[in-house]
């Protein structure tokens, strides 16, 4: 009994699925209706799309209440601040804020380096945009500010536009740093344009074509792009500057071949603060529980590094060279120079993109665990506001660092007061604490710098992972990869989207075609290849694609369906068309014979004639004309598939001659379905491409004796095929089924109708045919009793 009662409850949980699926099974679905097609259905549901007018005429009125939505949905401070809560949220902001501050200032001063920019703009780049987004931005945890990938863009093109002076005097360093800070905030000023520009437009979903992979792919290769930048400071060197395609490789045989010249002092600076740094992050993994909040491994090492660096004199002693002059105070705004624009407009929109993409992807993560929603076009509107802004003071484009958004939200973080309570940390900074980071060694922000792009450097482990997913998100991630290591930055994310954008277009080319068999008792239908119980319907082939027809598919498409219905329809048609072509080369031979044949007959009655010999050459000359001017007449009238009426002079009943054109009069094989349905459930949209390949499916089908018909296409899609006029008189809506199961009943119900028995086709009838053709024609011209008659077969 005991081993019974322990068994019990596993045997239960086990029979819970079987005993669910065997519910469901006797709950019956029962519905009865009419068959639709899309006129009856439109009919029903009454359709039609509202006025272009009436839509033009909402978006462009301007009331009261729809002024006050636009202001809460451009300036969102206006909805959340008044219903923060102070008790809940205030504490864990300030925390945060004060947390994510620390982390600011020594990434600030390092990310300035990295744009090669002097460090004190990067507090300024951690201080405007931080605030401008607190008063804009709809995410609630992402941390906006300095972050690497944003930098080694920004160095790349200030370098090239500003490149490092062949001497090394301090004239030229100044000149080169202010001509650098005016590439860097002109730039600033142009990303932030084209972010709210694509942001009031509603153009936030741009950034869709920039799919994960190719995000990972692109942030894994600016992370090493940022290690290789950083060696310089590591090892001391004096690099020269390189910039464009292969870059990268340069700078790395560059390092290798004055790896001898390396600083000691400067080595050994770089590596213990690297130390220092790993440990200090290790430490707060581990003990992540237990800790109110992390421990500023970073400030601590810059305290700890610039102590050290003044106490021992590390520059003079060691030459390791250090931050030096950082200004106290706030810089006035300058305008940005519009000779730069030109250059600089292909670096920005690129600059952009990417920044977007990196916060919208974090901001959607964040909202995704915290229950709330993210705008993605004001997004874009706060991040080009806060470059716009930041750029008018002199700051570099900033986006949002992954490692101080997960700090902010571990902290405690609620909302963006945490980023003002960070801004107003750094400004504390600069105006009163920044020239004590005078002696800070250069080696410690690159060891800063390096450590923290960890986390990116870790997605080189999607490799392994997205082998097993997904091939082509593995192929568009190495692309990516590769293209940006290579080419640099901007060119390898150029070449990344549009490897991504024709990477689609080929899966779009050859999707999976089926065709589908019914669900037995169902209206259900699936693809007989996967669905073992799922039968064809006799008579009925029901064929779909998994994609949308469209120009760089259509002939796919046309093939796939010709290959999967099993008749060779090209190969059909074009015997067909021989055998017609033969049959009407015969009926004109024997025309012609039969026309040499009246001619003869003529001219011998015409020689034993003795009387009236004006009146018959008048009348045999007319009768010749007549039938010379009706040969045309004549062939079409007993043209293959057309109807000869047998009108005899006594007024007998037409008789119909059977069809000689079809498949099996012919002696061609039929195909064993005499309905074709098109499954169009898939399509989203068609161009004039496929509303010719439907055309011309409907055509051919229809000449080797098969009905074709559509079935499931969306609203959308039957606007589309009304404006591309694709209804006439031989395709209506009465061809186009609301579901699948509509179709094929109506298919069956209307068997397309074929002859039983096929017609031969002999010499000997065409001359009754010309007779009653002659008949037709000349009517008037019977002889009369007792007179001469014309027509040799022809008696009263």
């Amino acid at each position: 009994m005991g081993l019974a009662d322990a068994s019990g409850p596993r045997d239960t949980q086990a029979l819970l699925p079987a005993t669910q699926a065997m519910e469901l099974r006797k709950r019956d679905y029962h519905m009865e209706r009419p068959l639709l097609n899309q006129e009856h259905l439109e009919e029903l549901g009454h359709w039609g799309s509202a006025p272009r007018t009436r839509q033009w005429r909402t978006w462009l009125q301007c009331s009261r209440a729809r002024a006050h939505a636009l202001l809460l949905q451009h300036l969102p401070i206006l909805v959340w601040l008044p219903r923060y809560p102070v008790r809940d949220w205030l504490l864990g902001d300030l925390l945060s804020g004060l947390s994510v501050a620390i982390m600011q200032l020594p990434q600030g001063l390092a990310y300035a380096l990295l744009a090669g920019l002097p460090p004190v703009f990067g507090l300024y780049s951690s201080f405007y945009p931080v605030f401008i987004y607190f008063l804009f931005g709809t995410s609630r945890h992402i941390s906006v500010g300095t972050f690497a990938v944003m930098s080694v863009m920004v160095g790349s093109v200030t370098e090239s536009l500003a490149p490092q002076a062949l001497n090394d005097s301090t004239i030229n360093e100044t000149a080169r740093d202010a001509a650098r800070v005016q590439v860097a905030s002109t730039l600033s000023v142009l990303v932030g344009l084209f972010q709210v520009g694509l942001g009031l437009v509603h153009f936030g979903f741009v950034v869709t074509y920039l799919s994960e992979p190719l995000v990972r792919g692109y942030t894994t290769a600016a992370a090493v792009q940022v290690f290789v930048s950083q060696l310089k400071y590591v090892f001391g060197l004096h690099l020269s500057s390189h910039s464009g395609p292969l870059s990268l490789i340069y700078t790395v045989l560059e390092v290798c071949w004055k790896l001898p010249q390396s600083n000691v002092g400067t080595m050994v600076t770089a590596a213990v603060a690297g130390v220092v740094l790993v440990l200090v992050k290790l430490l707060n993994d581990k003990l992540q529980q237990q800790l109110p909040m992390p421990i500023p491994g970073e400030l601590l090492t810059l305290i700890g590094a610039t102590s050290i660096s003044y106490g021992m004199s590390l520059k003079h002693r060691f030459e390791v060279d250090v931050v030096g002059n950082i200004p106290t105070g706030l810089v006035p705004p300058v305008a940005p120079n519009s000779q730069l624009f030109s250059k600089l407009m292909g670096s920005a929109f690129t600059i952009a993109l990417v920044g977007f993409a990196i916060a919208i992807s974090l901001g959607k993560i964040f909202a995704l665990r915290h229950g709330y929603r993210v705008d993605s076009n004001q997004e874009l509107v706060a991040l080009g506001l806060s470059n716009l802004i930041g750029g008018i003071f002199q700051c570099f484009p900033v986006s949002c660092s992954m490692s101080r958004s997960l700090v902010q939200e571990s902290a405690g973080g609620n909302s963006q007061v945490a980023g003002a309570v960070s801004s107003l940390f750094i400004l504390l900074i600069i105006v009163k604490l920044g020239e004590l980071f005078h002696d800070l060694p250069k080696a410690v922000l690159a060891a800063i710098v390096i450590v923290n792009l960890k986390g990116m450097l870790r997605q080189l482990s999607d490799v392994c992972s997205l082998w097993k997913a997904n091939r082509a998100d593995l192929l568009i991630w190495l692309v990516t990869f590769m293209a940006t290591i290579l080419l640099n930055l901007d060119l390898g994310l150029v070449a990344a989207v549009i490897f991504s954008l024709l990477l689609v277009v080929v899966r779009t080319q050859r999707p999976h075609y089926s065709v589908l068999g019914q669900v037995p008792d169902t209206d259900i239908y699936r693809d007989v290849a996967e669905y073992s119980e799922a039968k064809e319907v006799p008579g009925v082939k029901v064929f779909r694609s998994s994609a949308t027809v469209y120009f760089a598919n259509a002939e796919f498409y046309s093939d796939a369906l010709k290959q999967r219905c099993g008749v060779d329809v090209d190969l059909l048609i074009s015997q067909k068309k021989k055998l017609l072509k033969k049959q009407e080369q015969l009926k004109l031979k024997q025309l012609q014979k039969e026309k040499k044949l009246q001619k003869q007959k003529k001219l011998q009655k015409q020689a034993a004639s003795s009387k009236d010999t004006s009146v018959s050459i008048n009348v045999n000359t007319s009768l010749e004309d007549m039938r010379s001017n009706n040969v045309e007449d004549c062939k079409a009238m007993v043209s293959p598939g057309d109807k000869m009426e047998d009108a005899t002079a006594g007024g007998q009943e037409d008789s119909k001659a059977p069809d000689v054109s079809t498949l099996k009069a012919l002696g061609l094989p039929q195909p064993d379905f005499h309905s074709l349905i098109l499954d169009l459930s898939a399509l989203s949209f068609v161009d004039t491409v496929c509303l010719k390949s439907l055309k011309n499916i409907f055509r051919d089908f229809r000449e080797i004796e098969v009905e074709v018909y559509m079935a499931a296409c969306h609203s959308p899609v039957v606007s589309q095929l009304e404006a591309g006029q694709f209804f006439d008189a031989s395709v209506t809506k009465k061809h186009l089924f609301a579901s699948v199961h509509d179709a094929v009943t109506f298919a069956l119900q209307h068997p397309r109708p074929v002859p039983d028995s096929p017609v031969s086709v002999s010499q000997d009838l065409w001359p009754a045919k010309l007779f009653f053709v002659n008949l037709l024609l000349v009517p008037t011209l019977a002889p009369a009793p007792g007179s001469l008659s014309l027509w040799p077969w022809c008696h009263p």
